[in-house]
């Protein structure tokens, strides 16, 4: 699947849910699969900043496709940001570099965050292409 694939793959997911309680739920869920952080690498260097709450992002370019590996200190957040991972793990960095990320907006969980938190979707998707960025140098 390309990146547009698993991007629509997600939104008909979260479609799938009447209630934003169970699509909060979902988004938790999915961020309860991510694997775990190793602590030592919940480094500063590794913080996305600017976000309310701690969001950690390793990436690495492993034969040409890039790996994420993501945490958080918040429930939602660590689903936010495995929203992100799913997208773009296993992609070229230049697809990850040149991915339209406004999929974001068609789940509809941006309009029902709290301002803060609607942030910090544009910010971890900054922060991927940064690291995707920084893998090609």
């Amino acid at each position: 699947m390309n990146i547009s694939e698993k991007q629509q793959e997600l939104v008909e997911e979260l479609e799938l849910f009447q209630d934003w309680t169970e699509r909060y739920e979902y988004v938790i869920s999915l961020g309860k699969r991510l694997p775990a952080m190793n602590g030592d690498l919940q480094t500063g260097d590794r913080l996305i900043r600017g976000c309310q709450s701690q969001v950690w992002l390793e990436a690495d370019c492993v034969d040409g496709k890039m790996s994420y590996l993501a945490d958080s200190d918040s429930v939602i957040t660590k689903g936010m940001i495995a929203l992100f991972v799913r997208v773009l793990n296993g992609e070229t960095p230049e697809d990850v570099i040149q991915a339209d990320m406004s999929f974001i907006d068609r789940t509809g969980l941006r309009e029902h965050l709290a301002p803060t938190r609607a942030n910090a979707l544009t910010l971890m998707a900054a922060e991927m292409k940064k690291r995707a960025t920084i893998a090609l140098s």
